[in-house]
């Protein structure tokens, strides 16, 4: 969630893991038995601005309307990259039937998402494994589908990661993502965002040739700002007041309130549809 992508900025995916580590251990300590039983660490989706959604039930919306552009049924195999403590994972396996295999680069997040699926009776449709997307360690056609929430701004190099995606789909699957772009010019404020954070933000108009060259096919791309990014931050904002959060530890308010260290006009939020060519 950066500005401009530079030789010092580019995230690297162990230091993204040990970030990642630090703050599941954090919200682990503050949100206490709701850690225990799953968090979504993505926005929340309001449909309309009246919408009467709770924070965490906003969360849960955004993984529905993603699982949703994922077009699979009963015993299909999603692959969810950048996993999270598993919460979308379980609900995807829960609601859809599916066999789903999570990955993220932070140990912390993979041993909380096992124990998630242990406590919710579906280990055995949903597994979790420490992996970098860059190089994902599965043959090639394993998957029906990918997710990506909110993942692709930690990656060094989005191309890359898509093609390794391209390459684990089977012909005619698709993958659905969210990233975020700039909205903006950028400001001052964002640079303890992308020097806490390891992250980047894309250019709106450079996804469909991203999604060429990584040898997938572009389907839908919304912009889904105003639905997602101004109250996920106030929200993250009041929750963060709530936790008594040290505000000198600027990687933690990065982390749990954005809204702290960036203009929340700055900020685009896509949602993008792409899927491998059938003749593949």
């Amino acid at each position: 969630m950066a500005d401009l992508v530079t030789a010092s900025t580019v995230p690297v995916a162990e230091e993204v893991g040990r970030m990642y580590d630090r703050m599941t251990l954090l919200a682990a300590d503050f949100l206490e038995v709701e850690a225990q039983q799953g968090y979504n660490a993505h926005l929340g989706y309001w449909d309309t601005p009246e919408s009467g959604l709770t924070y965490d039930e906003a969360t849960d919306r955004l993984t529905d309307i993603m699982t949703e552009r994922l077009r699979i049924g009963s015993g299909a195999r999603v692959l969810d990259v950048g996993c999270g403590v598993g919460a979308p994972a379980v609900r995807i396996a829960r609601l859809k039937g599916a066999e789903v295999t999570g990955i993220s680069v932070s140990r912390e997040q993979v041993d909380r998402a096992e124990a998630l699926a242990r406590a919710t009776a579906l280990q055995g449709r949903v597994t979790f494994r420490r992996a970098d997307a860059m190089r994902l360690p599965f043959a090639d056609d394993s998957f029906d589908a990918v997710l990506a929430i909110e993942s692709m701004p930690h990656m060094p190099d989005r191309e890359q990661v898509l093609r390794e995606t391209a390459r684990v789909l089977r012909p005619g699957g698709r993958v659905v993502l969210t990233d975020f772009y700039r909205r903006t010019a950028p400001s001052p404020t964002v640079h303890p965002l992308r020097k806490t954070m390891g992250s980047t933000t894309v250019p709106l108009d450079d996804y469909p040739a991203i999604l060429r060259a990584s040898g997938l096919e572009f389907v839908e791309m919304l912009d889904i700002t105003e639905e997602t990014v101004p109250r996920s931050f106030a929200l993250l904002a009041e929750r963060a007041e709530r936790m008594g959060l040290d505000p000198e530890s600027t990687e933690a308010q990065c982390y749990f309130n954005p809204q702290s260290v960036i203009d929340v006009h700055l900020l685009g939020y896509l949602l993008v549809v792409a899927r491998r060519p059938q003749g593949d």
